[in-house]
């Protein structure tokens, strides 16, 4: 006897489990050592089991191995073959990173990688660890390598919450998933405190501080949880592809499982609370089912709300909700999702049905119990009062399936009927058909199609007795003579019986396909139309308009803000909420529960709201509400939640995207403040340190001094003023421009003046420069402020006189074009790089040359470039050939005056 499971017969591996082990093929296998902390022991660990690899005759290569001068980990790499590392220049010092291509090169069969969320140094391959990882795995080389909980990209944001401190390098989830070994390396807080408190994990000071922020035993506990969590759920993914890999159908009871099933009946609550309180017991996921069958679209509204509201039910305790078609079985459908997730624990209700419905449908309970083998199923009875309305539903359901009052689909039935005889008559006379009774198949089959079930066995019981009366002799009557007749008549009704009912169910299953289809649709095409959308009101008035197009409803939303609710969206501009429907919105959103019309509270209230919800609360409420009949059917209620849960989404990543942006104004607006407090404390107290010392010496010793000696320090003292004018002036224009309220006046303006203007006002900075101005006699004027534009000179002359070396030339040209004018200035420094060069225009950005730091604010060309756009034009910067940068200041042929006048 074959003990695997995957030899039972009829187990047959999954394709997809194949192909993702083929994909493994001749790739090398990952072992992670997993933490919850610093200084568990996982590099320990790591290498005794890499020693005893080693040991086993595996060739093993340390890669890299941080010892951190722990002596006990110092001493395990003694034997070990050690990779040299390779070292790496980074601002004026030397790294030491893995060599990945010497690892390469080597190919070990097994090669030690210590801390994979370490980030490599600039200038690597590969900008973290875990990415060389993965190299060294496709090249087929098996690697041990260790990792903190912490550093887990999908926990990062736990982490945090629980220890306050952001950890910067992570590592994808995917590199966790894909590892074909985790080992949990895991001690006691109160062990890994001690350890802390000998100095074996930090030492000194860094270690106090340790244990009073990060190390206390409440963070430690919950890291260790989540660190165990974290390698359960990889433990089961594993378990899951494995069984797929092999094909195995019996269940695995490795960990608890709970699925529950449910229908319309009433009971359904109890099933569902009934189920959690297992689950609750177990400590394990539960999932709550129903299965849409060809019976559903049989349902009353009544009996599909039952269904959305035990649904609601399940969401609201915890529960995992699906939705699935049941196709023909619904037994086997539910055991091949119990098989496919190892569910243990299968809860079931058990309905008194009536004798004819059980002998019309079978039970799916007894079904369940008789196949699942190795699955624990519990079976709920109903109670009396339940079974008695099931049972009266039931009755009335079939009354109104064999009723006759739908008489249009009966009389199309016994048309078809009628055609197929009169083809039949005319097959049999010329064609000589040996059985003649085909023909009245496709007739069945066409009325089971179109109209369903009971009319498709209509249409088979009046063929089978036309057949009778025109083809079975004796002729015209409904006698049999021939008892071999009686046979085939009655094979030929139940072959059309048979194939009426196949028909019907491919009928009802086609229509819950195209229903679910359209359903999935619309919810895909909704979810794009608000994917990108970057403002609530928006959101919000897009999402009202398709919900009311989608439902055939009037809608509302209404978004939860610091002062309550508010109206953002609606379908129609004569939707309005009077007190009785806000106080019913109002509750809703407090309880995150439906109330309105048709809900359990508030029946009676014009709107139907339903809570839009997040991970913390209700982020606001969408209202609904049709004519006085209206009531939402239960597909109709799973389309609505399904909606609010996708405009909860886009709220939540609306606000979040503010929220962000709000951080990088705030963290720009601190680097400014700190930039100007530390360009304001250098650029006004040099001047000032100069001005008061040659007025201080002029007053004090002024006697001391020749006339040229004090004229030397009163020009300094003027020099410094004008500078420290300078840099207040660019301060009050920046103000100016970052509040909006520079004005710049457009009138014709003479480039010859300008330059002149610019080139007196900057004659003191320019001194030790040579200056050659390059302008052409016919210059047109060109339409700008002239003040502003004279102040964008004066800024670029004064830049290129801090960066270009004395004696050198400075040069202001100007030239015509056929579609603008330009003004440049350029100088022979060093020049601006082209990485930088995006960036020149920046507020308090300035490039740093690698002498030094040049004087100034940085706020220079950032003036320049809001007085020039203010005036309408552009300004950039390029390298010149030879060296040195070159600014120049374009202004379209809109704002050049193609005549020289003389402005009046």
């Amino acid at each position: 006897m074959n003990a695997d499971p995957a030899a039972s017969e009829g187990a047959r591996p999954s394709p997809d489990a194949l192909l993702q082990q083929a994909q493994q093929e001749g790739r090398g296998k990952l072992k992670i050592f997993l933490g919850a902390a610093p200084g568990v022991g996982k590099t320990y660990e790591m290498l005794q089991a890499a020693r005893r690899k080693r040991a086993e005759g595996v060739d093993v290569v340390a890669g890299i191995v941080e010892t951190h001068g722990r002596s006990e980990t110092v001493a395990l790499l003694e034997g070990l073959e050690v990779l040299p590392r390779r070292r790496v220049p980074y601002q004026q010092r030397e790294l030491d990173e893995m060599d990945l291509d010497v690892l390469l090169a080597r190919h070990p069969q097994l090669a030690l990688v210590d801390e994979l969320a370490h980030t490599n140094a600039p200038g690597s391959r590969h900008p973290k660890r875990w990415q060389d990882v993965v190299e060294l795995l496709d090249a087929g080389i098996d690697v041990y390598s260790t990792l903190n909980i912490q550093h887990l990209e999908s926990l990062n944001d736990i982490v945090a919450s629980i220890t306050h401190v952001r950890v910067r390098e992570t590592v994808p989830d995917s590199v966790l998933e894909a590892a074909h070994d985790i080992e949990v390396v895991d001690i006691t807080p109160t062990d890994l405190m001690q350890r802390l408190r000998e100095g074996k994990v930090y030492r000194g000071e860094a270690g106090e501080r340790a244990l009073q922020h990060y190390f206390t035993p409440s963070n430690l506990t919950a890291l260790r949880e989540l660190a165990l969590r974290r390698t359960a759920d990889s433990v089961d993914e594993q378990l899951q592809q494995q069984r797929r890999a092999r094909g195995v159908e019996q269940v695995w009871a490795a960990g608890d499982r709970v699925l529950v099933c449910i229908d319309e009946s009433p009971a359904g609550e109890a099933l569902v609370r009934h189920a959690k309180r297992v689950a609750d017991r177990l400590d394990a996921p539960w999932t709550a089912l129903h299965l849409e069958t060809a019976r559903s679209l049989q349902l009353g509204d009544a009996e599909r709300a039952q269904i959305a509201a035990t649904l609601r039910l399940a969401e609201q305790l915890g529960a995992d909700t699906q939705t699935l078609p049941g196709g023909m079985g619904i037994a086997d459908t539910v055991l091949r999702l119990v098989r496919e997730h190892n569910v243990t624990q299968l809860i079931v209700g058990k309905s008194q049905r009536s004798a004819l419905f059980e002998w019309r449908h079978g039970s799916v309970v007894r079904e369940l119990v008789r196949k699942a083998d190795g699955i624990t199923v519990q079976v709920l009875a109903a109670a009396p009062n339940v079974r008695q309305r099931q049972r009266q539903r039931d009755a009335g359901r079939i009354e109104r399936r064999w009723s006759w009052g739908a008489g249009a689909d009966h009389a199309h039935a016994l048309l078809y009927a009628g055609l197929a005889a009169a083809l039949a008559l005319v097959v049999d006379r010329w064609l000589s058909v040996p059985n003649v009774s085909m023909v009245f198949l496709p007739a069945v089959i066409l009325a089971a199609t179109r109209s369903g079930l009971v009319p498709g066995l209509v249409c088979a019981l009046a063929s089978a007795t036309l057949y009778n009366f025109l083809f079975l002799p004796p002729l015209y009557t409904f006698t049999i003579g021939d008892p071999a007749n009686v046979v085939a008549l009655i094979a030929f009704l139940l072959t059309a019986a048979f194939t009426s009912r196949l028909s019907a169910q491919a009928r009802d299953q086609a229509r819950l396909a195209s229903d679910q289809a359209m359903l999935n649709g619309e919810l895909l095409q909704f979810s794009r139309q608000i994917a990108g959308l970057r403002r609530l009101d928006e959101l919000m008035g897009i999402a009202a308009k398709r919900i009311a197009q989608m439902l055939g409803v009037e809608a509302v939303l209404l978004s939860s803000d610091p002062d309550g609710l508010r109206l953002r969206g609606a379908s129609s501009p004569q939707a309005v909420l009077d007190e009785a429907d806000l106080a019913a919105a109002n509750w809703c959103r407090d309880k995150a529960q439906p109330a309105g019309r048709g809900a359990d509270t508030l029946p009676g209230g014009r709107w139907l709201f339903v809570p839009m919800l997040s991970e913390q609360a209700a982020v606001g409420v969408i209202g609904v509400r049709g004519d006085e009949r209206l009531r939402l059917s239960a597909g109709q209620r799973r389309l609505l939640d399904a909606l609010a849960d996708l405009v909860a989404i886009g709220t939540e990543r609306i606000r979040l995207a503010k929220d962000v942006d709000q951080a990088k104004m705030l963290a720009e607006t601190e680097k400014m403040r700190a930039a100007l407090l530390t360009s304001v404390s250098h650029d006004l107290r040099t001047p000032l340190a100069s001005i008061l010392g040659a007025i201080t010496s002029v007053r004090s010793y002024g006697a001391l001094y020749d006339e040229a000696a004090r004229d030397e320090l009163l020009a300094t003292a003027q020099d410094e003023t004008e500078r420290m004018s300078r840099f207040v002036a660019n301060l009050l224009d920046m103000t100016k421009l970052d509040a909006g309220a520079l004005q710049a006046k457009r009138e014709p303006c003479d480039l010859h003046d300008i330059v002149a203007g610019a080139v007196r006002r900057t004659q003191k900075l320019l001194a030790q420069h040579r200056l050659v101005v390059d302008l052409p006699r016919d210059l047109p004027f060109v339409l700008a402020d002239a003040a502003l534009l004279e102040q964008v000179l004066v800024n670029l002359l004064d830049n290129a006189a801090k960066y270009a070396p004395e004696g050198s030339e400075i040069t202001i040209a100007a030239r015509q074009h056929r579609y603008a004018l330009t003004l440049s200035v350029g100088d022979r420094g060093a020049g601006v790089p082209a990485a930088e060069q995006d960036r020149i225009f920046d507020v308090f950005y300035r490039v740093r040359q690698a002498d030094r730091q040049r004087a100034g604010t940085g706020l220079g060309l950032t003036i320049c470039r809001g007085f020039v756009q203010a005036m309408g034009g552009s300004i950039r910067v390029r390298s010149r050939d030879g060296g040195g940068a070159e600014f120049e200041v374009e202004f379209p042929a809109s704002l050049v005056v193609a005549v020289k006048a003389v402005p009046a």
